[in-house]
């Protein structure tokens, strides 16, 4: 059986802040590194636990990439997107940026899109991305 892993699954693993979720959730993961179970996640989970480890928890960008890496190498879990999310967690440590802003940029590049369309402009241009200029109405 396949079991999707959510992000509340993450954040109790690395955050220990119930002990009984803690515990719990480390066990499932030593389940599946023993072969006991197939996990799966995602890249919303990571950019779920990118957020909450930032604005909940405020932990250091430098600490969240590395909490984010750490998830690729568990054994016995596949990561969905595991090509961009090890570029963007590439892009965010060189650049100093987020996470979410790192995996659009870099899906740009796999998605061979030329240019952004976005507000936060500030942000994407640290990045190297090309920038679509909005307009207002005409």
């Amino acid at each position: 059986m396949m079991i999707f892993v959510d992000t509340n699954v993450f954040t109790r693993l690395f955050v220990k802040d119930d002990a009984e979720q803690h515990e719990q959730a480390k066990a499932l993961f030593l389940r599946a590194q023993e072969g006991m179970a197939e996990l799966i996640t995602g890249y919303p989970v990571f950019f779920e636990l990118a957020w909450v480890l930032s604005y909940t928890y405020k932990v250091a960008n430098s600490e969240i990439l590395d909490r984010l890496e750490s998830i690729l190498s568990f054994r016995g879990l596949r990561v969905t997107d595991r090509d961009l999310i090890i570029d963007a967690i590439y892009l965010a440590r060189t650049k100093n940026s987020s996470f979410a802003d790192s995996y659009i940029a870099v899906s740009l590049q796999h998605l061979r899109a030329e240019e952004v369309a976005t507000f936060n402009t500030k942000h994407f241009s640290k990045l190297g991305v090309r920038l679509h200029p909005l307009r207002g109405k005409n």
